[in-house]
């Protein structure tokens, strides 16, 4: 069993998978568009995405464009939290992500990590970045 977020968007799918794809230096995401799906209504087109997916940090990231008249609410209630293996890592990804967004609490150290920030980034996801804690052994 597993469990992956799975995001909506108005129209940005392919670009947001694409720049978070590039952001934390992963493969580029697999998109499938409206027109891709079987008995596919007319007014369903490439440019929506009906399914995309990347691996991202260790783990996948859903996505889709809501359908053609359905209106999207941006991620509000929930933030993907990335844990990366080292603190530069992480601020570069912070900082990328930061990039036309929007800075929650500034990337720096805290109780809990010495390396952790919080952004909603220019597509409305909210992140969580952080420096991974050490492999308990």
């Amino acid at each position: 069993m597993s469990l992956a977020p799975y995001l909506h968007f108005d129209g940005t799918c392919a670009e947001a998978l694409a720049f978070y794809a590039d952001v934390f230096g992963d493969p580029a995401p697999e998109i499938m568009a409206f027109d891709q799906a079987p008995d596919a209504p007319p007014d369903w087109n490439s440019t929506r995405v009906l399914h995309g997916q990347v691996k991202l940090a260790g783990g996948w990231l859903f996505a889709s464009d809501t359908p053609p008249g359905v209106p999207a609410d941006a991620q509000a209630g929930v933030s993907i939290s990335a844990g990366l293996p080292d603190a530069e890592i992480a601020r570069t990804a912070f900082e990328r992500l930061a990039e036309g967004g929007e800075i929650v609490m500034p990337f720096g150290e805290t109780f809990f990590s010495p390396a952790f920030g919080m952004v909603k980034d220019r597509f409305g996801t909210h992140w969580m970045v952080m420096l991974d804690p050490p492999a308990a052994g």
